[in-house]
Order: structure tokens, then C-alpha cells, then sequence
């Protein structure tokens, strides 16, 4: 009794968003850096995905002919309803002569600020709701490194820097 009642509690499963999505957040940015005090927006690439659906048929999920219904963000903020939305019915980019599955794909546009990351994380998430009452769909994530501010690690070089140089001015006073 207690299993099946914590999915309702919990409010979105994740059970309902198996992972089946291909994405890449900040095709253009390979180390997917999200600095949340400089970034406003974020983009991700869906792609085209090739699965076996519950009924055990083989899947194609083409993000450039499906409705545009995702959230994108924490797993935590997806799984309570949440995420960010996109800004607009995103862009379809055609594949560059590099690529071998000759694909396109749909590039999105999120917020932020709905994201409800708040640093530190190491994967960002997306959902896409196969119908209006966003309970049921795919999920798709990518590594991501989240930060506000500096980097970790770039902070302990400024502050470095900033006392040799402070010990310096003051050894010539």
C-alpha cells in the first residue's frame, strides 16, 4: 500500500518520463558551463531518438515533428511540476556535413531563473509532456556544471593572485 501511494505524493513520477530523449545542453558551449549570475537563458538541442516503447515496438522520437511541451531544469523541480519552459517554439537546425545521422534538430530557449537549479549540479534534465496535463512523457538529460559566480577552482587563482599581488605593493612600500 505504502509503495503505491508515494508516486501520488510526490506529484509527477518519474517513473512516467522514462528516458528516451536525446539532448545537448549548449550545443555550442562543449563544457556546458551555466554561470546563474551571467546566464538569463540557456540553450538545448533535442535530437531525434530511436527506442522500444512499453509495448516493445521500436520508437522514433523526431523533436522537430512533435508539439513543443517541455520543462527543463532540476530533476527535483521537473519531478514537483516545475522547470523552466521554453521562450518560444524553439528553432530546427539542420545537421552540419559532420554529422553522420544527417538529423535535424529542435534548439530550445529556457529561462534561468525557472529552472530551479541553484548550483553546483551535475546533470540538468529535460521533459517532454506527450499531452496537456504534464504527467506523462520522456526525459532526457546531459551533464551540465552549475555555478554562481566563478567556477570552482578560478576563485582560489583570483584570490591567489590577489595576494601576491597585495604582498608585492606592499614589499616595495
Amino acid at each position: 500500500m505504502t509503495a503505491a501511494a508515494v508516486p501520488s505524493l510526490s506529484g509527477i513520477a518519474a517513473a512516467h518520463f522514462p528516458v528516451e530523449i536525446a539532448i545537448e545542453i549548449q550545443p555550442e558551449n562543449t563544457e556546458n558551463f551555466i554561470d546563474l549570475s551571467e546566464h538569463d537563458t540557456i540553450t538545448v538541442a533535442v535530437t531525434q531518438s530511436e527506442f522500444v516503447n512499453n509495448d516493445g515496438d521500436s520508437e522514433t522520437f523526431d523533436p522537430t515533428e512533435r508539439a513543443v511541451r517541455y520543462r527543463f531544469g532540476s530533476r527535483l523541480a521537473l519531478e514537483g511540476g516545475e522547470g523552466a519552459r521554453p521562450v518560444d517554439d524553439g528553432e530546427i537546425r539542420e545537421s552540419d556535413g559532420d554529422a553522420a545521422d544527417g538529423q535535424s534538430s529542435l534548439v530550445l530557449t529556457f529561462p534561468v531563473d525557472e529552472m530551479g537549479l541553484d548550483g553546483g549540479e551535475e546533470t540538468a534534465w529535460l521533459y517532454w509532456e506527450r499531452d496537456e496535463s504534464g504527467e506523462h512523457g520522456y526525459a532526457g538529460f546531459d551533464s551540465v556544471r552549475v555555478y554562481r559566480g566563478h567556477p570552482r577552482g578560478s576563485g582560489l587563482i583570483e584570490q591567489l593572485q590577489r595576494l601576491l599581488g597585495g604582498e608585492t605593493a606592499s614589499s616595495s612600500d
